[in-house]
């Protein structure tokens, strides 16, 4: 054990150990459940979005060439995760990783990282869910009430043209509220209404593709990869890297899997499907979405906030934007499951190594969920997306992500010099050459987001700091132990 306490470390067999024993959490996860959680956590506002928004500005039809590298860069970091994963199946991700390689304050930060990435994507994809059942919900000739269906400050329009201004988004408290007591009642019940949503948006995604292939224009592909304007990033092959940048954040999703190890059933042989087959099924489909929507749209029409509904216009199929709506929405309902869960178990992990409080690591008796923690982060995520306008809330996530995604490929390293015999029933290949790669993508991508998110990320790990030096030091059972040993 490491002399400062700081650099503190949890044997990986006492890790493995306790995961074992499960804390009160049942194993009812199968391969199919993990699959279906990658890919509900990937497939969201990206594929809907960011597709025809990177096309517009970067790449051209050259954006499924950026999927590919977006998906490259992943995949050296999925195999990381995936190491972890089968070797230490905890539910605490990147946060347990970081406590058996790199020491108990930098799983801190890590930890505390992670709860800053896992809230704000609840919330803001809780926002953009709002917008969708509002402007749904308005075809079919309901309307909300428009002061309810934004951030207080927020000038919304009424049906009928007046402007009114926002006091709370109900819709995004209501989405989140509504999960929250799903994962309350059951992780089995959750990761089937999971499955089921999963089937339904994949099944719509595979529909446009089929629809919109006999209506591509292929002299829209043309020229591939456009002309850079003279400036890096602007077409041309930076235009392609710029743009690999950008969807990058699309495969954002796929290490809220690892969160879900200790409720695999045989995690060392589920948690590789689970995470890589997730990112191979997302990265096929993203490159399709790509093919036919730059096939039925000019690239340069694009850059809308609802590209996929563009090319909808060109199939001219009324009943078809209807069903991608309500494939939109669904995906979006999805994430905010998928990341509400992983939230909570990364704050049962915290609670039970002391870093937190234990309220966060009550297990109700009958359905054997973390009922408490689910309560209070689901009132602070749906208050949020309540009160927060998006564009804040969006610049939250990236950086908290690349970050953890950092100190996993890191711990690899680490890890393979520092214990080299532990059983690994996966191995990441090509160590340090594929973390290398891994840690080099993420930093690369880390130095190109915008000032602002640096500083709101310090405040939050100023926050965090506090929190660790004021309570988590000292109840930390590392330390309890360390005191019981010296009296």
């Amino acid at each position: 054990m490491a002399t400062s306490p700081y650099m503190a470390r949890k044997p990986v067999h006492d890790l493995v150990r306790s995961g074992g024993e499960g804390g009160g959490l049942e194993r009812t996860l199968g391969p199919w459940n993990l699959l279906a959680l990658g890919i509900g956590a990937i497939i969201g506002a990206g594929i809907f979005v960011i597709t025809g928004t990177a096309a517009a500005q970067y790449a051209g039809p050259a954006i499924m060439l950026s999927f590919v590298l977006g998906a490259i860069a992943c995949a050296f970091v999925g195999m990381c995760y995936t190491e972890f994963a089968t070797l230490i199946p905890i539910s605490g991700s990147a946060y347990t990783y970081a406590y058996a390689t790199l020491g108990e304050l930098i799983a801190w930060i890590i930890g505390w990282d992670l709860i800053l990435e896992y809230a704000m994507v609840g919330a803001t994809v809780s926002v953009g869910w709002s917008g969708y059942i509002v402007s749904l919900l308005g075809d079919l000739g309901i309307h909300l009430p428009p002061s309810l269906t934004a951030a207080p400050g927020s000038v919304v329009q009424a049906a009928d043209g007046s402007r009114v201004t926002a006091v709370f988004n109900l819709p995004a408290f209501a989405i989140v509220a509504a999960l929250s007591a799903l994962l309350i009642i059951g992780v089995k019940e959750s990761s089937r209404f999971n499955v089921l949503i999963v089937v339904i948006k994949v099944g719509v995604v595979l529909v446009f593709i089929a629809a919109g292939v006999s209506f591509v224009v292929t002299a829209n592909w043309h020229p591939f990869i456009p002309d850079n304007t003279g400036t890096f990033g602007q077409f041309g092959w930076t235009g392609i890297l710029r743009g690999a940048a950008v969807v990058f954040f699309a495969y954002i999703g796929f290490d809220a899997v690892s969160t879900a190890a200790q409720e695999a059933k045989n995690p060392q042989r589920h948690m590789p499907i689970g995470i890589l087959g997730s990112l191979i099924i997302c990265t096929l489909l993203y490159m399709a979405v790509a093919a036919v929507l730059t096939g039925l749209v000019p690239y340069p029409q694009l850059n809308v906030p609802d590209p996929i509904a563009k090319g909808i216009d060109v199939i001219g199929v009324p009943w078809l934007a209807v069903l991608v709506k309500i494939g939109a929405l669904l995906g979006l309902t999805s994430v905010i499951l998928v990341f509400l869960y992983g939230q909570s178990r990364i704050f049962f992990t915290m609670a039970g190594d002391g870093l937190l409080p234990p309220a966060f690591r009550v297990v109700h008796a009958r359905f054997h969920t973390p009922y408490l923690g689910h309560l209070i982060l689901g009132l602070a995520v749906g208050v949020v997306g309540g009160l927060v306008p998006i564009g804040i809330l969006g610049e939250l996530v990236s950086i908290g992500t690349l970050f953890a995604f950092v100190v996993v490929c890191a711990g690899i390293i680490y890890l393979r010099r520092a214990q080299p015999d532990l059983p690994r029933p996966f191995r990441c290949p090509a160590v340090p050459w594929v973390p290398a790669a891994g840690i080099a993508s993420c930093v690369f991508l880390m130095i190109g987001l915008p000032f602002d998110t640096w500083l709101r990320l310090v405040v939050w790990l100023a926050i965090g700091f506090a929190i660790y030096f004021g309570y988590s030091r000292r109840h930390s059972t590392l330390a309890v132990a360390r005191r019981g040993a010296a009296e």
